[in-house]
């Protein structure tokens, strides 16, 4: 993998920025962040030093471009995983048409990619563990829970928008598989920051919630 010539950082802008000028929805592009830095990108490796990935076109060599190719098809895979009306493969398309520079992908080309993605996952694509939705619980529990008086009014000062903005700077910078083991606390910590980040500190509070069995003390 040392002769890839890429940047990580540009990779992932390339994908926040593509999910940004398709209009998916948070769960569709952080589902898609999930899928393939957490996941596809971790197996390449293993994939193709294997049987199944020598002689593909699509990894041999892995250009950026191709990268780019396969960071589209996490946001299509994860637009059928949640929308109700998908976003098309023509429109993926049209978008890899103008901002992938180095190379020109047909629709065979994609439906190909999808494949191979899948197979590098080894077709386990579930996303109902991923960061975003245990932020979402947790931030659920700061806006309404009982269990700590005031955690809900303090809930009221913490801005999600930040959360994602924390989120998605940690994907750039590479962050989100060397600092957290678990897409837990990776939530918890998203959320511990934007906490600092967007309420005053006049107001912190510090309260402790409940997940489950565990308790994250903030």
């Amino acid at each position: 993998m040392a002769a890839i010539e890429w940047s990580w950082s540009r990779l992932m802008e390339f994908m926040i920025q593509s999910a940004h000028q398709l209009e998916v929805s948070p769960i569709v592009k952080y589902s898609a962040l999930s899928l393939f830095a957490d996941r596809f990108f971790p197996s390449l490796t293993r994939y193709t030093v294997g049987s199944n990935g020598k002689g593909n076109w699509l990894l041999q060599p892995i250009r950026e471009s191709n990268l780019q190719l396969f960071a589209l098809i996490a946001l299509w895979i994860s637009s059928k995983i949640h929308d109700s009306r998908p976003v098309s493969v023509k429109s993926f398309k049209s978008l890899g048409d103008k901002i992938i520079k180095d190379e020109h992908f047909t629709t065979r080309d994609f439906l190909e990619a999808e494949i191979v993605f899948m197979q590098v996952l080894d077709f386990e694509i579930g996303t109902s563990n991923i960061a975003f939705l245990l932020l979402e619980e947790l931030l659920l529990q700061f806006n309404t829970s009982n269990y700590y008086r005031g955690v809900a009014k303090v809930g009221e000062l913490l801005r999600f928008e930040a959360c994602m903005y924390l989120m998605d700077l940690l994907y750039e910078k590479e962050e989100t598989s060397t600092l957290y083991r678990s897409p837990r606390s990776l939530a918890a910590s998203t959320l511990i920051a934007s906490y600092l980040i967007t309420v005053p500190k006049q107001r912190w509070e510090f309260p402790i919630l409940p997940w489950g069995k565990y308790f994250f003390p903030l």
